[in-house]
């Protein structure tokens, strides 16, 4: 494809992914909060069959709120159905994926210090790995484990973390990451389309042919949207990762991924207690420690320093060994087989861009191994021990 129309097609393909997301997400916590925010409604209204209501306002209008037990008196001509947000936000999740990790592949995929993998390889590794969780999963919620609520979402965590940690022996770190939020929205989007539009189908169903609706079907699918509902921080986070070389270039990314995933889900619970009037502040306040823990326990170890009398870089000398690494890609015509734009518009080709952007150069190439980006360019770790070496005089 033409590399011009290739990044509009990203473009156009990536936006329409965070628009769907929003609707989806946006759509999950409000109804987990509107479900915790019901209040006991007046005698009047539980005749008619209302388990809770809610009065708010909103854009200048006041609403009034109310959910059934089961079923209203009389179904309505038109009742919307919450699917399409779901469906269309991994549609174009999974289009996404194919475009930069499928299509590019050899570069976006394959790290030739890992494992020497074709492009099929690489991508059936991804695959499988979204195959194999959404299979564990979907069989976990078969069991009677799925009302032991701690000790279903430990075992859902330690299956994410074998697979992060699988996945980063084979194929880059961020490509690893990024098919973990595959995973976690393909079980998000398998839980609308598996159960819950089942289930309120059933319900509806039951209603039509003047039956009492069986309780389970809106307990399976409010527990499936509970599922959902603390897996969005995780997910958003894996959404925005590829920005945040200090997680996914860690040496052990897996488990600063599944750190993240248990912060994320901890301070999303904190939330969903405070809507039914519970509130923990010690959830939140433990949250915020613990990635503060985090990022101080996941701070890079400085390289190693120089010894007396070795090579020191001269300032052309660190300018070449950059130009030489990094402006195949970072450069105002790159010579790159697949970025044919300098990625985030950084130009690393004369001695001034390279002075301009050292804390940009020593925080993605010596705090952590994420550029030359796989190390297509084969940046060695004595070239990146006497950058460090020079960056540091240079500043000082």
């Amino acid at each position: 494809m033409d590399p011009y129309l290739y990044d509009w097609l990203n473009l156009v393909v990536r936006l329409l992914h965070v628009v769907t997301a929003i609707a989806w997400i946006g759509a999950s916590f409000y109804f987990i909060w509107l479900d915790n925010s019901l209040e006991e409604p007046p005698e009047w209204k539980k005749d008619k069959g209302i388990k809770g209501d809610l009065w708010s306002i909103h854009g200048g209008g006041i609403y009034e709120v109310a959910k059934y037990q089961l079923s209203p008196e009389k179904m309505p001509k038109h009742l919307h159905w919450f699917k399409w947000e779901a469906y269309s936000t991994w549609i174009t999740g999974m289009l996404l994926l194919t475009l930069i990790y499928y299509v590019g592949a050899s570069s976006y995929m394959i790290d030739p210090s890992k494992a020497d993998l074709a492009p099929w390889q690489a991508i059936s590794l991804g695959l499988g790995s979204i195959a194999i969780g959404l299979t564990i999963y979907e069989l976990l919620c078969r069991t009677p484990l799925v009302n032991k609520e701690l000790l279903f979402g430990l075992i859902l965590l330690g299956v994410i973390a074998a697979l992060a940690w699988f996945l980063g022996q084979f194929i880059g770190d961020r490509a690893a990451y990024i098919h973990i939020g595959a995973l976690i929205g393909t079980c998000m989007a398998a839980n609308v389309f598996t159960t819950i539009i089942p289930s309120q189908k059933a319900l509806i169903g039951a209603i039509e042919k003047g039956e009492s609706p069986d309780p389970i079907y809106g307990l399976n699918a409010k527990r499936r949207s509970t599922h959902n509902n603390y897996a969005t921080i995780p997910v958003l986070f894996i959404m925005l990762s590829n920005h945040s070389p200090m997680t996914y270039g860690h040496e052990h990314s897996w488990a600063i991924l599944t750190a993240l995933i248990v912060i994320g889900a901890w301070a999303r619970h904190f939330f969903n207690l405070r809507h039914k009037g519970i509130v923990k502040p010690s959830i939140l306040i433990t949250a915020v420690l613990a990635f503060i823990v985090l990022v101080l326990i996941a701070r890079p170890q400085p390289i190693q320093q120089l010894e007396a009398g070795d090579q020191q870089l001269s300032d052309n000398q660190a300018f070449g060994i950059v130009m030489e690494r990094c402006a195949t890609c970072h450069s105002r015509s790159p010579t790159d087989d697949i970025f044919r734009v300098s990625p985030g518009g950084i130009y690393l080709e004369t001695g001034a861009d390279i002075m301009r952007l050292l804390d940009r150069i020593e925080a993605r190439s010596i705090l952590t191994h994420d550029m030359p980006f796989l190390n297509k360019t084969e940046m060695s770790l004595e070239e990146r021990a006497l950058l460090a070496d020079w960056i540091k005089r240079t500043k000082n």
